[in-house]
């Protein structure tokens, strides 16, 4: 199994952190595409120990950047196939970072495929998180997870309607989905934005996630 390396920050109050912050990067990127985050969510998020992993994968269509799963076909199997092979390489580094601060309350925050495989990865957790904030992403797998799901963490859906890359039409999808399923579901599709991080978005998280990880800690 490819291992894991990452980038951490924090916490913002300088004592022993009470949460965990995943934050997973979108294809091509690496963690440091998302590490700055960490000093965006810090005000609000004191406690958080903020870990961005780099994709265990080199990205496979230019000779930088890393990938959690290829896109070479967009085959939906072999997309759902590579979402699932994502989420078993992640779960267990986190399950490792969670015991070695010795943590309980964890989120997951990804954007574009690094929201697709937290959206995969988020409901069928051993150690359920309390949220998923999905940035510009899609729901892989939504079919087999009426079966998989141990848990239903609240979620978040953040999408540009300008987005020519991940439409916006698959978070509106994953939406109806997820609600069929019950889990609590909230979303905002920023007007115009394209394949980028809803600053709308960023302004709903992070009041959530300070009740969800800080409140609960």
């Amino acid at each position: 199994m490819a291992s894991i390396e990452a980038l951490s920050w924090g916490p913002f109050s300088g004592g022993a952190p009470r949460s965990a912050l995943f934050l997973l990067h979108g294809l091509g990127a690496d963690a440091r595409d998302l590490i700055d985050l960490a000093q965006y969510f810090a005000p609000s998020l004191p406690g958080t120990l903020f870990i961005a992993p780099h994709a265990p994968h080199p990205f496979d269509m230019a000779p930088f950047g890393r990938q959690w799963f290829s896109l070479q076909s967009l085959d939906p199997f072999r997309l759902e196939q590579g979402a699932r092979d994502a989420a078993q390489t992640l779960e267990p580094y986190i399950e490792a970072e969670l015991t070695r601060h010795h943590l309980t309350h964890y989120a997951l925050l990804g954007f574009s495929q690094g929201a697709m495989v937290a959206l995969h990865l988020g409901p069928r957790a051993r150690r359920a998180p309390r949220a998923v904030l999905a940035f510009s992403g899609a729901l892989l797998g939504g079919g087999t997870l009426a079966t998989e799901a141990r848990n239903h963490p609240a979620i978040l859906l953040a999408h540009g309607t300008g987005d020519d890359i991940v439409p916006v039409g698959a978070s509106q999808a994953a939406e109806l989905s997820l609600r069929a399923l019950g889990f609590p579901v909230r979303s905002v599709y920023e007007r115009g934005l394209g394949h980028a991080l809803s600053e709308q978005g960023l302004e709903i998280g992070a009041p959530l996630l300070a009740t969800l990880l800080e409140d609960a800690a």
